[in-house]
């Protein structure tokens, strides 16, 4: 659906208020219906981080618990993280969709989620783009350069299918909630500025009890300077790429893949470029580089599109 013909509130989340439609359910469903983000956001933190926990109190976290979560792929993060993504912003956003609107709500959200059809170059903007942000950045953070190098082969090799397994874990858990649901509404409601910048610290604090696990570059617990450095640089990271995947959706008529695709990305690059070419930085310089990098592009957008980032749609 096109920016210019899109109605002032997603047709998923308007159509049961709108119409009167499938009342009921108590006063938990007129919540959900009379504040739609409000609910959207309580549940995807709270469905999310009710999961992670025993991810953070096992061995794997605050080593509260003594068990460890097994390995998948060399890694305990997929079955310890993995599930409550999933379960956060994605089902929160489908619950709130079906409260909302029903059937109908939910085969208009799902036909966004799968708009394929935009203009060619916008993928290789994406796949060129991140990459190029995020050395500069990292180039940008004082002492990241140090013993730099170009990534091996088998880098190159590997890129195409972690960032595949990044789309269908990380992005495919994660956007359809933030961008396809809550951005619209966002935008009109406080603007595209404004609205992404809400956004991105919503966005930073789901993730907040992860940085008691070893998902965090700074080690799971807070008894240094670095740990409380890295989350507040790491907010400053997640309001800063919200700018730029606004502008990309914004630019590709809602295009969920393409910020699915953006996501995955900058997650590939982080954990299997930059080690390489880095090898002597450490783990939380990568955040301080996407920091920089995404906080110079962000800037370049506010001030180009004096900050509209390619929105056309109403406001509140």
């Amino acid at each position: 659906m096109s920016m210019h013909t899109r109605p002032d509130v997603p047709r998923d989340v308007r159509v049961a208020t709108a119409r009167g439609e499938r009342r009921g359910g108590g006063p938990l469903f007129e919540f959900v219906r009379r504040y739609p983000l409000i609910s959207f956001y309580l549940l995807a933190c709270g469905a999310s981080w009710f999961a992670w926990m025993p991810y953070v109190l096992s061995n794997d976290g605050l080593g509260l618990e003594d068990f460890s979560f097994p390995k998948l792929l060399g890694d305990a993060q997929l079955l310890g993280v993995l599930p409550g993504a999933y379960i956060g912003p994605l089902g929160a956003a489908l619950v709130v969709t079906w409260i909302n609107g029903g059937r109908e709500g939910l085969r208009d959200w799902r036909r966004r989620l799968f708009k394929l059809r935009v203009k060619w170059y916008w993928y290789p903007i994406v796949l060129a783009g991140v990459p190029i942000t995020l050395i500069v950045g990292t180039l940008l953070t004082p002492g990241a350069a140090d013993g730099m190098r170009l990534p091996p082969a088998m880098v190159l090799v590997a890129f195409l299918p972690a960032l595949l397994l990044q789309v269908v874990t990380t992005g495919l858990a994660e956007e359809p909630g933030w961008r396809d649901f809550a951005l619209p509404l966002m935008q009109r409601r406080l603007g595209p500025a404004a609205g992404t910048a809400v956004l991105g610290v919503v966005w930073a604090v789901w993730h907040f009890p992860l940085f008691f696990t070893g998902w965090s570059l700074a080690g799971p617990r807070p008894d240094n300077v670095n740990w409380y450095v890295t989350v507040g640089v790491f907010v400053l990271m997640c309001i800063a790429i919200s700018y730029l995947i606004t502008w990309v959706f914004n630019h590709t008529e809602e295009s969920l893949p393409v910020a699915l695709v953006l996501h995955a990305a900058n997650n590939t690059v982080a954990s299997i470029v930059l080690p390489e070419m880095f090898p002597n930085a450490a783990e939380s310089v990568m955040v301080t580089g996407g920091a920089i990098g995404y906080g110079i592009i962000a800037a370049v957008l506010l001030i180009a599109t004096r900050g509209r980032l390619g929105y056309t749609g109403p406001r509140d």
